[in-house]
């Protein structure tokens, strides 16, 4: 390559980060984590990239530990429920208790390490340890998440997320009588100035707005469906307890000593999308898992 070449061809980050559609940090550490070939051989992050001539190549990234540091093993088996998939997506039934990507206290058997798992290229906008990864749902919730197997597909469903046409609704079993049919809450929500380990309705917060319906009334408990219209961490265990209503079993939010359920009875039941490659409409639903019917039927026997 001449020097002339050699200054108008773009780094390997930044023609990766161009390509792919991801930020240039996410291109960095494909890169740093030896994903990234050029021409058969390691990348280097400054090397420049001829485009039409040199040849570049990105491996699905392996499971990744804390710290972002690759694992050497594969980790435990993790199965996944899938409930829809083509070239561009896949929408999983999520079982509670398991942890959507690597993080603190919990460097793998994540729903990130299981989608790498079934040896498919996922979408890498949100860096190696989190391929595939559009949303999030806490751990001890149940129910329907939406992951992205191409860059496209990821920043379409984002952009979806973001304008709050990507629908998200749940089924909650609460503690009370709720005499309304319908409601919103409207309460901005932020660290806990008391504990910063949870969530709260607190003045400088961000806006955050949830909506209920009532599905069924029992004599301790209300099933309620409930609608995202944001997406604010622990969003609809800290609004529903902010109303005098916690959700049964998420002793964090609610009653202090509250096992009822065994984990929060909060199920994403519903998920509907527009389709990123031709526009459709998408609605995908998935029932009440066994746990979680068991304790509706507690309810309806007076019986928690």
């Amino acid at each position: 390559m001449s020097a002339a070449e050699e200054s108008a061809a773009p780094r390997l980050d930044v023609w990766l980060a161009q390509q792919r559609g991801i930020t240039r940090s996410a291109a960095q550490a494909l890169v740093d984590a030896e994903l990234v070939t050029v021409n058969g051989r390691p990348g280097r992050a400054g090397q420049r990239v001829r485009d039409g001539v040199d040849v570049v190549s990105v491996s699905s990234p392996p499971a990744v530990a804390t710290g972002g540091a690759v694992r050497e093993d594969a980790g435990p088996r993790v199965d996944l429920q899938v409930v829809f998939e083509d070239e561009w997506l896949a929408v999983i039934d999520k079982p509670a208790g398991l942890v959507v990507h690597p993080a603190p206290g919990h460097p793998h058997g994540t729903v990130a390490d299981a989608l790498r798992q079934r040896g498919d290229t996922w979408s890498l906008v949100g860096g190696p340890e989190r391929a595939g990864i559009v949303h999030r749902l806490d751990r001890w919730t149940s129910g329907l998440m939406v992951v992205a197997k191409t860059e496209a597909a990821h920043r379409a469903l984002a952009a979806q997320l973001a304008d709050r046409s990507l629908g998200r609704e749940y089924w909650t079993l609460v503690w009370g009588g709720v005499t309304e049919e319908t409601g919103r809450v409207d309460a901005p929500i932020g660290r806990d100035p008391r504990d910063r380990k949870r969530m709260a309705v607190v003045d400088n917060g961000r806006a955050a707005v949830t909506d209920f319906r009532v599905v069924e009334r029992c004599a301790q408990a209300t099933l309620l469906e409930v609608t995202l219209r944001t997406g604010r961490t622990h969003q609809i265990r800290v609004h529903l307890a902010y109303i005098g209503r916690p959700i049964v079993g998420d002793p964090a939010y609610g009653r202090r000593h509250d096992a009822h359920a065994g984990r929060p009875a909060l199920h994403a039941q519903r998920l509907h999308f527009r389709h990123p490659a031709d526009g459709s409409v998408r609605d995908f639903a998935a029932p009440l898992p066994a746990d979680l019917v068991a304790l509706l039927d507690r309810a309806r026997e007076g019986a928690l």
